[in-house]
């Protein structure tokens, strides 16, 4: 057909037998390829379709309706005319380019590098609607430059834009829908699913990118298939395995991902109605093909990936009108009208009586809207191609527009002239238009359109009635959290019939509850896991946990350790029963201890205070005294002050009086041997010299206190590990070796006393203190060697509580022993405290 416009000659040439049946192409892939000529431009455009199928038809005629729509919109390319031609791919690669090759040469037989332009100007290519085709396509046209847009080749390769610069598609690329399955498989908690792809680069790269975006959300694969690109004879036994692996496998959720043809050869299979129910996600590649009974029982309650449709204005109006004799060459048209409608078009009326397979004619008031199929036309598919012939026609009018010279035809003109289809492209990269749906169309910096999904749910009420019921969308380019909205309450789910319609799991391993973490299984994937209790003194608040966390200091795992609680606060308080009966010893010592030294100081001039160094004595019992008030330091909440002068205070305290014990005794030898005819010790008996040893001794532990207190003094702490939900106030000591040293060096100068003191005890007895320091000695070691295994075995407040009694014991045994004998003699036997009877050589 032949049409001249404006005077300028445009061509339309529609060939849809190819694909239609076996006389036209052998191949069982059908699909048409149509290039869409302008009056100055063609372009090809390729649909991959079922043979004689409505889809097939229907695919053809919104490509001509957009043609026909853009050439009555006058604002559109005004003054040009819109063209096609229209070829069959038959789902190879070889018709493919033959058909490429065709229109690039305008001839019936294709001449590479070789043009004979008979109708316009060729600027582009629509197609094709596989991936293995469009790639093919993309390979040669990327050479001469062509722009080519796609409306389903979704194979990533295709966004490489170093390979195919000048290649664009109306369909996202697989990795949006990679992405989507994972965003589903984390809304639904799915983390355990198989895979079944084609055997081929695609279903290779598919599996690969797969593996890790459902990694990334935290899923894990438990099966994966490779499925051969068409069911030989040698397959039987790959199709057993495949089937057994799914049947076996405990995996809920499948991740189906093939072409449309490897569907249809692959799952006519009857061993797949054997399976028990399964979850299917499904491509948009074969998202068009469940309406084929042999997959009604496997894929019932199956979710699909598919573009967003919506219903193209005035299309239905156009279908109306669509019958064999307004497209007298279209074979597939008559095709699909006498198988749907059983009955033989009236210009076949000399065909053979005994060819025909139907008996009637048609009686010529069949309509489209009559076909199987109207009533649920997919516009997924048909929109991308309604699509792709706007944005190639918006590119040509912002070319178009953009030629400064002025006449109407100056970018035809130019266009015929200098023949640079790269130049289309420039204006395709920057193209941005809202389509008759309000969507805003423009291509990103990989030829893609916006990413954006409708979610299907295709449930199959009886073998008949088919259900698609849109649950949801995916938009990418959305806010994160956004990006995928789901309807559960409207998705029929594929479960046993003793079950209610509830979403299937599909785990390896049930999640672990708060409380408890997550155990990896030997040799199975993370998402196999063993359920395993929070170690003492650990929690989990969420699910699926992989490590256990430590509560505050102050906290503790409660009973099902899924949270924490306040720890019991311990320290040696005075409201203790034990703080309470130790502070009242304290004061009590301290009380008798002030009475002793009030009856010293009352009877200072009697001869037995006189006789035993009185000075000693009053230093010895203030001593005393301070080291019973210095263990109400060790009781109370630990404050900085308290901690920090608690052990230094008891450690000079009690060298002070040891020290004075040590003078007493080395007073008694002295003066033992000061008596004796021509000793020279007489002199040493004076104050200064115990005085001396007093202060010598007592320096020595002031510098040991004053070293710790300077490079590691002690100070407030807790103890969280020594009492199960407890936190201990305790004082840290700073440095355990200064604390020891302290002891160390005050144990030392006790145990110098002892020997000094044992040496002596069998001194006269007007000189016999040595016996009680010998005695006060033995008490005093044997507590503080007592003391050490005691405090290192104890912990929190009862470790305190053993530091307090060493104290008041220690305290005790020398007031006791060595002062109690000597007020007994003042108090009550003041007979024999006399000056006459101290110089006796018998026993008292």
């Amino acid at each position: 057909m032949v049409n001249v416009v404006d005077g300028v000659v445009g061509s339309v040439v529609i060939d849809f037998g190819a694909g239609v049946s076996a006389k036209y192409c052998a191949d069982v892939g059908f699909g048409v390829i149509a290039g869409i000529g302008f009056k100055l431009t063609q372009v090809l455009v390729m649909l991959q379709v079922l043979m004689g199928s409505f889809e097939q038809v229907l695919q053809v005629l919104v490509f001509i309706y957009a043609v026909e729509e853009i050439n009555l919109n006058p604002t559109l390319l005004p003054n040009l005319t819109l063209g096609y031609h229209i070829f069959d791919s038959c789902a190879s690669e070889m018709k493919a380019l033959q058909s490429t090759l065709s229109i690039m040469s305008q001839q019936n037989e294709p001449v590479p590098n070789y043009r004979c332009p008979s109708e316009g100007s060729l600027v582009g290519f629509i197609g094709d609607l596989s991936s293995s085709t469009t790639y093919s396509m993309a390979q040669l046209l990327a050479l001469y430059k062509y722009p080519q847009i796609s409306y389903g080749a979704q194979d990533p390769v295709l966004s490489d834009r170093l390979r195919f610069p000048s290649f664009y598609r109306t369909v996202p690329s697989e990795l949006s829908f990679f992405i989507g399955v994972a965003q589903l498989l984390r809304h639904f908690g799915w983390t355990w699913v198989g895979i079944l792809t084609t055997d081929d680069d695609s279903g290779e790269l598919a599996l690969r990118e797969l593996r890790e975006v459902i990694g990334q959300v935290g899923g894990c694969i438990d099966f994966f298939h490779m499925i051969p690109p068409y069911l030989s004879s040698a397959d039987p036994l790959n199709l057993g395995r495949v089937i057994e692996t799914v049947r076996a496998s405990t995996a809920q959720v499948i991740i189906l991902y093939c072409s449309s043809l490897n569907a249809i050869h692959y799952f006519t299979s009857s061993e797949w109605e054997t399976l028990p129910p399964k979850t299917w996600i499904l491509s948009l590649a074969i998202s068009n093909f469940f309406q084929y009974k042999f997959m009604v029982h496997l894929f019932h309650g199956s979710l699909a990936f598919v573009i967003q449709k919506e219903e193209i204005k005035g299309f239905k109006d156009f279908l109306h009108d669509v019958t064999p004799s307004k497209f007298p060459s279209d074979a597939a048209l008559e095709n699909l009208w006498e198988i749907n409608f059983r009955c033989l078009l009236m210009d076949k009326k000399n065909i053979n009586e005994t060819d025909d397979p139907y008996d009637v004619y048609c009686s010529g008031k069949e309509t489209f809207e009559m076909l199987q199929g109207y009533q649920n036309i997919n516009y997924s598919l048909i929109n991308s191609i309604h699509t792709a012939a706007y944005l190639l026609t918006h590119a040509l009018h912002n070319m178009y527009s953009s030629d400064p010279r002025p006449g109407s035809g100056g970018a035809a003109w130019s266009l015929m002239k200098e023949q640079k289809p790269w130049k289309v492209n420039r204006f395709l990269q920057k193209i941005h238009f809202k389509t008759s749906f309000g969507h805003d169309i423009f291509f990103d910096d990989k030829g893609q359109v916006p990413a954006k999904y409708d979610i299907l749910n295709w449930a199959y009420k009886s073998l008949r009635v088919l259900e698609v019921v849109k649950v949801g969308h995916l938009d990418l380019t959305a806010q994160p959290g956004q990006q995928l909205i789901i309807n559960e309450s409207a998705i029929t789910w594929h479960v046993s019939g003793d079950q209610t319609n509830q979403t299937p799991r599909s785990v390896c391993s049930e999640s672990c509850l708060p409380g408890y973490r997550k155990a990896p299984r030997e040799g199975k994937p993370v998402c196999c896991f063993y359920c395993v209790p929070c170690a003492n003194g650990e929690f989990s608040n969420r699910t699926d946990m992989e490590n256990c966390m430590q509560c505050p200091e102050d906290q503790w795992p409660n009973a099902k350790k899924d949270g924490c609680n306040k720890r019991v606060i311990v320290f040696l308080s005075y409201s203790d029963i034990l703080g309470v009966i130790l502070f009242t010893v304290a004061i009590i010592f301290s009380v008798v201890n002030v009475g002793v030294l009030g009856i010293f100081l009352r009877h200072r001039d009697t001869p037995i205070v006189k006789a035993n160094n009185r000075d000693l004595s009053y230093t010895l019992l203030t001593a005393l005294i301070l080291a019973f008030l210095c263990s109400l330091l060790f009781i109370g909440r630990p404050a900085t002050w308290t901690c920090l002068i608690q052990q230094a205070a008891f450690g000079i305290i009690f060298t002070v009086a040891v020290s004075c014990v040590l003078a007493k005794t080395i007073t008694v030898v002295i003066a033992f041997n000061a008596t004796r005819p021509g000793s020279r010790l007489s002199r040493w008996l004076g104050s200064r010299v115990s005085g001396s040893i007093v202060l010598f001794c007592t320096l020595g532990e002031v510098t040991i206190c004053l070293s710790w207190l300077l490079t590691a003094p002690p100070h407030p702490g807790t103890d969280i590990r020594s009492e199960t939900g407890k936190m201990i106030l305790q004082c840290d000591q700073g440095s355990v070796t200064a604390f020891y040293s302290v002891i160390g060096y005050m144990g030392l100068l006790a145990l110098a006393s002892f020997i000094v003191a044992f040496l002596a005890r069998n001194l006269p007895d007007k000189f016999n203190e040595a016996k009680l320091i010998t005695f006060s000695m033995l008490v005093f070691c044997s507590v503080w060697v007592s003391f050490f295994p005691a405090y290192i075995s104890t912990k929190g407040k009862y470790m305190v509580a053993v530091e307090i009694f060493a104290i008041l014991a220690s305290s005790a045994g020398l007031l006791g022993c060595i002062f109690i004998p000597k007020c007994y003699i003042i108090l009550f036997r003041q007979d024999i405290n006399t000056r006459e009877h101290l110089t006796l050589h018998t026993h008292l």
